[in-house]
């Protein structure tokens, strides 16, 4: 069956409550700050806009983290139904210490460029590049990847003239 899982990667609670948590203890300092001791309005303006972002920013970490990652044969996709890529569209996938990924995570590359999508602690998507990994377990990501790039490979070892049913 084409929809079977065969991988997942989701928020480890944990990790999903310290990162909301501080967050939400920066944007409150902030804001705090700018209230009980009013600074230059510039200064005030400034501390409660990025207060605001910080506790904005935590509820989206908090709503979007509800999810986890699946990747079935045809295609990476979030819980929430939000197609990621097509199998078939990853060109490759870098988990290397020098690749622009999340924490604990890793990098597609993709033949084709795509609109830009968020889901902060969980997955990115910015024209061609897709980062898996945030506040998610190390070893799920590592697992996804590495599934990833097998069929990558034998997608490309196959395409290139390999006959695939060697015996």
């Amino acid at each position: 069956m084409s929809d079977e899982i065969l991988a997942t990667v989701e928020a480890a609670q944990p990790r999903r409550v310290m990162a909301t948590g501080m967050l939400t203890v920066v944007g409150a300092m902030l804001i705090y700050v700018a209230l009980a001791q009013p600074p230059a309005p510039h200064w005030l303006l400034f501390l409660v806009a990025v207060g605001g972002f910080a506790l904005w920013l935590a509820l989206r970490l908090w709503q979007a983290t509800e999810f986890r990652i699946e990747l079935t044969k045809d295609e990476l996709r979030c819980s929430d139904g939000v197609l990621i890529a097509k199998t078939a569209d990853i060109a490759a996938v870098d988990r290397g210490i020098f690749a622009f990924k999340p924490s604990n995570g890793f990098l597609i590359r993709t033949f084709d460029k795509a609109d830009r999508r968020w889901r902060p602690g969980l997955w990115w998507r910015y024209g061609q590049r897709i980062g898996i990994g945030g506040v998610t377990p190390a070893a799920q990501s590592k697992t996804m990847a590495e599934i990833l790039a097998i069929m990558v490979a034998q997608r490309d070892g196959s395409a290139g003239g390999a006959s695939g049913s060697g015996a």
